[in-house]
C-alpha cells in the first residue's frame, strides 16, 4: 500500500485504523470555527479536525446564519 495515495475504505482503515478505535482528543489546535455550515471553510475545517483526531463538533462553533450576508442574483 503506498503512502500517498489511498485507494479503498479497506486500506484506510489497515492504515489509521477502524472508526470503532477512534478516540478523539481536544488539544490545543482545537478552537471554534465560524464558519457557516455547509461553506468550504467548515467542511476543511472539519476534514482538518478529523486528520488531527480531534472531535468534530466544538461546543463554540457557529450555530445560526446571523449576520452573514450572500449574493443576490436578479430574476431573468
Amino acid at each position: 500500500m503506498s503512502d500517498d495515495k489511498i485507494s479503498n475504505v479497506f486500506e484506510a482503515i489497515l492504515k489509521y485504523g477502524h472508526d470503532e478505535d477512534f478516540a478523539p482528543q481536544e488539544g490545543d489546535e482545537f478552537a471554534a470555527t465560524d464558519a457557516p455550515a455547509g461553506s468550504s471553510d467548515k467542511i476543511e475545517e472539519l476534514r482538518k479536525r478529523v486528520q488531527l483526531g480531534m472531535p468534530l463538533w466544538h461546543t463554540e462553533d457557529r450555530v445560526d446564519y446571523t449576520g452573514l450576508t450572500g449574493a443576490i442574483r436578479p430574476r431573468e
